[in-house]
């Protein structure tokens, strides 16, 4: 009777099936599908298949170029909120273009340069509608750190240009090919720890570089760690300026007065959006009344007038100098995408609409491909600008159109008009943005919700402020790296309990009311099985096993019969997986203990089928839930004098 019991229960019970081999061709594209297009891009052309070549002509353009999709419902309101938003982020884009420039170690010039023809390429390409491009102090700061080493632009300005655009074309080409080949995840390898850390370490480093226009210095260190700023601040006191003192203190009390005050009135944000071209011409007309060259206050200079002249022949793509400019291009490509994707994606959020990371690659790699052609150097989408044209009421990214007409008006007509704006105006200015950078908040989250991820961050500012860029850089991305690593490499595996008056199991550290099922012990792994964990996932369930035996054996009660392993969270599994579950087989036989599998998918299946695993541990030990195989080894399984008898009719 027991014998045609056990015959009945293995009949009845609920077996996981191996799914039906598939093509290889078909297997390898649904792979690739799922890697580089999970998003399924394509969706919108397959949808006008019944509608001609021509409609799916329409619809691939309007995925390339999305104007296309906004332009032919575009409105007279529309129109109107993004002309305002578009000259408002122009009073913002000009002082700050010129200013960002001078970071960067390049004429002011430049900086009115990048904010038109970038702007007028982003219009007609970006999927954001509140993202406003432009020059950014990150990208800036690392231009002149790690381009001036190659060629210093007080010995030869010229060279230090032309490797300037040169490393915005190759950003713009790195940037588009990112967004081409759907390699966006390569982006996501700088956490948000990380560039928490990273931006609060370059805002400080900034805003301490700042004291030589606010101090009134002529010469100042060129290195961009605290220690050697701080050293050149005070080994110059004998020339600080009162004079340059007053008046930076004095315009950055303005600048972060109106700035809280906007924040605290949102329907006064454009007093903070105002300020810094308010500033200019306050500074500008202040100093050209009492003569402030004559007191020490530096002032711009000539600034030419004149839309952005061709720079494409100026281009060293084959010289000793272009594996450095490669070098820059690369890794201040990747930091403006951090920064644009994140922030259009958390305006997207707030207007309830998706933002497509790989056509913003694209966006970015073609309008710095653009502007390295014509005289602009590295140009992203900074959050101050894209806060301002989002507060200002834009509808659609017509609004960087706007702007752009605005900065060639200046350009063509207005350049000179800031032959008298006061170096320390442009300090002033920095600073101010930059102390907005800080993310204090980010970081007490951090330290709330996780540790690990708060070292992240502290390792990468201090690796800015102590080391300097590329080393904070480096910490940022060797840190993110090395947990991905350890996620990967190091699973949780961990021991789940039955719920009272239920078949769940869940696990014991969590619910406390979760209980051990005697002679079973039920372990989940929260990881697909690679190489990179084999080894470890052997060594911690048999330390699992071992734990176990021991309270067995300290508590005197029913020994080990069975080990259900829980697969639910196994999405994958490798050849060093299958040998690692055959060899816990064999090693579990010979204690004389059985092993179960719950809930395994149809890639772990297919794959323990193939390498003969599956007839090893056998299909009747293979079960949908882990409350199954639970139940199945209680009934099947028993306790003799020397070892733990499963038996399973067939």
């Amino acid at each position: 009777m027991v014998g045609q019991q056990q015959v009945v229960d293995a009949a009845a019970a609920p077996r996981v099936p191996v799914p039906p081999a598939r093509p290889l061709l078909r297997t390898v594209g649904d792979n690739l599908m799922e890697t580089f297009f999970p998003d399924d891009p394509f969706r919108a052309v397959a949808r006008e298949g019944a509608g001609g070549r021509g409609r799916r002509a329409a619809a691939a353009l309007r995925y390339v170029f999305p104007c296309l999709e906004w332009l032919p419902s575009y409105s007279l309101v529309a129109l109107l909120s993004d002309l305002v938003a578009g000259v408002t982020v122009a009073s913002l884009a000009v002082p700050q273009g010129i200013s960002y420039a001078k970071l960067a170690d390049l004429p002011p010039i430049v900086g009115l340069y990048s904010s038109f023809v970038p702007a007028l390429v982003y219009a007609a390409m970006g999927s954001s509608r509140e993202l406003a491009v432009g020059t950014m102090a990150v990208g800036s700061l690392l231009f002149a750190a790690m381009l001036g080493r190659e060629a210093p632009p007080g010995e030869s300005p010229e060279l230090y240009a032309r490797l300037a655009f040169t490393a915005t074309f190759f950003a713009g080409a790195f940037q588009a090919a990112l967004g081409v080949l759907r390699l966006g995840f390569v982006v996501d390898m700088l956490s948000h720890a990380a560039i928490v850390g990273f931006m609060g370490g370059v805002a400080t480093v900034v805003c301490l570089q700042q004291l030589k226009g606010i101090l009134g210095l002529r010469h100042f260190t060129t290195a961009t760690d605290v220690v050697a700023v701080v050293r050149s601040v005070v080994s110059q006191s004998h020339e600080w300026r009162w004079q340059s003192v007053v008046l930076g203190c004095g315009f950055l009390a303005f600048l972060l007065i109106t700035r809280y005050f906007g924040k605290r009135r949102p329907k006064f944000f454009w007093l903070s959006a105002a300020a810094p071209l308010a500033s200019v011409v306050a500074g500008s007309f202040l100093v050209y009344f009492i003569h402030g060259e004559n007191h020490g206050i530096q002032v711009i200079g000539y600034l030419k007038k004149g839309i952005n002249p061709p720079s494409a022949r100026d281009l060293l793509l084959s010289s000793s100098h272009t594996m450095v400019a490669l070098k820059t291009g690369i890794i201040t490509g990747i930091i403006g995408l951090a920064e644009g994707i994140a922030v259009g994606r958390s305006f997207a959020m707030l207007k309830n609409y998706h933002v497509d990371g790989n056509k913003e690659m694209i966006a970015f790699g073609l309008m710095n491909i653009a502007g390295s052609c014509t005289s602009c150097y590295l140009t992203a989408g900074p959050f101050s600008r894209s806060a301002v044209n989002y507060n200002a009421g834009c509808k659609t990214p017509m609004s960087n159109a706007v702007m752009a007409v605005a900065v060639m008006l200046t350009l063509l007509f207005l350049t000179p008009l800031f032959h008298y704006t006061p170096l320390v105006v442009l300090s002033a200015i920095i600073m101010s943005a930059m102390l907005g950078v800080i993310d204090y908040q980010a970081v007490g989250r951090l330290w709330k919700v996780d540790k690990f991820d708060f070292c992240v961050c502290v390792g990468a500012y201090l690796g800015v402020v102590f080391g300097n860029i590329e080393i904070g850089l480096s910490i940022a991305v060797g840190i993110s790296i090395l947990r991905i690593l350890l996620f990967v490499a190091r699973p949780k595996t961990t021991v789940l309990g039955k719920m009272p008056n239920s078949t769940s199991f869940r696990r014991m550290d969590q619910y406390t009311v979760a209980q051990a099922v005697p002679g079973l012990l039920v372990l989940g792994i929260d990881s697909p099985i690679y190489f990179a964990n084999a080894g470890y996932l052997r060594e911690r369930i048999t330390r699992w096993i071992n734990h176990e035996e021991d309270r067995i054996m300290a508590e005197s009660m029913e020994s080990l019969k069975c080990v259900v392993l829980d697969m639910s969270a196994v999405a994958s599994i490798d050849m060093s997986g299958t040998n690692m579950l055959e060899d816990l087989k064999n090693n579990l036989d010979r204690r004389s203990i059985q092993i179960a599998l719950a809930n395994p998918g149809s890639e772990i299946m297919r794959k323990l089928d193939k390498s003969n695993v599956l007839r090893l541990i056998g299909d009747e030990w293979i079960f949908l839930t882990v409350g199954e195989a639970c139940d199945h080894a209680e009934r099947n399984c028993k306790t003799g004098t020397d070892a733990v008898e499963c038996t399973v009719a067939v």
